[in-house]
């Protein structure tokens, strides 16, 4: 079934669609993909829209097309987990909940040492923009009309951007899309968003002090603690 989106041109909506269904299996490596003139037929467009929606999913791993071979579904191990469309059709197929547990290893890889080099190094106007998110975040955890999850997004983005590290930052797009589906997780299971959002304010206050070991800690409890929902949740549903 085509999948419509919006402000997607027609080249754009197939990737989407193929993409997705890759993702889930309903395409693999044994089943292949329908051929050119299939897909042309099937969605009604040219082939030259048909070959510019393979080239983009071709730039994402997720299938390669040779000469006289045809188009061929790649294995999922060489899928770019990094493009953050293939993460978005991964988090949105059934086994969401493990590629959350292993974003999270991945996580813990980074944010925490961003924390600290941001305690060493942010200027005054990245903490600024720190303590903006946590004031967002203190004010939703009181007020249903105001967004816990955007200004949560908004704090480890800032956290990123503070550490001044330039490869750090260039994961911010990875990061938010990954947490979009990870916040709807953890937050509810804590069930508490004034001690959510002051976990993030105690991480706040390390970077503001300058103390990159305490920063970098607090960031590590802070993840681990949604790794410990995650796992429960994998455990409770096996």
């Amino acid at each position: 079934m085509v999948r419509i989106i919006e402000n997607l041109n027609l080249s754009e909506q197939v990737t989407n669609d193929l993409g997705r269904a890759i993702v889930a299996g309903e395409y693999s490596c044994e089943s292949g993909l329908p051929t050119e003139a299939q897909l042309c037929e099937e969605y009604g467009i040219s082939r030259t829209a048909v070959r510019e929606a393979v080239k983009m999913l071709a730039a994402k791993g997720l299938i390669s097309s040779r000469p006289r071979q045809g188009i061929s579904v790649e294995q999922p191990s060489n899928w770019n987990l990094y493009d953050t469309s293939v993460l978005s059709w991964l988090l949105d197929s059934s086994p969401s909940l493990h590629v959350l547990k292993e974003f999270l290893q991945m996580r813990l890889a980074i944010e925490p040492q961003a924390a600290a080099l941001a305690a060493e190094f942010a200027l005054d106007e990245d903490i600024a923009q720190i303590e903006k998110a946590v004031e967002a975040m203190r004010v939703a955890a009181v007020d249903p009309s105001a967004s816990m999850h955007d200004a949560d997004l908004a704090f480890h983005t800032s956290v990123l951007f503070a550490s001044r590290n330039r490869f750090f930052f260039q994961l911010r797009d990875f990061i938010s899309t990954a947490l979009n589906v990870s916040i709807q997780h953890t937050t509810p299971a804590k069930a508490n968003d004034v001690a959510v959002a002051e976990d993030h304010a105690k991480i706040c206050t390390a970077i503001r002090n300058r103390q990159p070991e305490r920063a970098k800690n607090l960031m590590t409890h802070l993840i681990d603690e949604a790794m410990t929902f995650i796992e429960a949740e994998i455990k409770r549903r096996s």
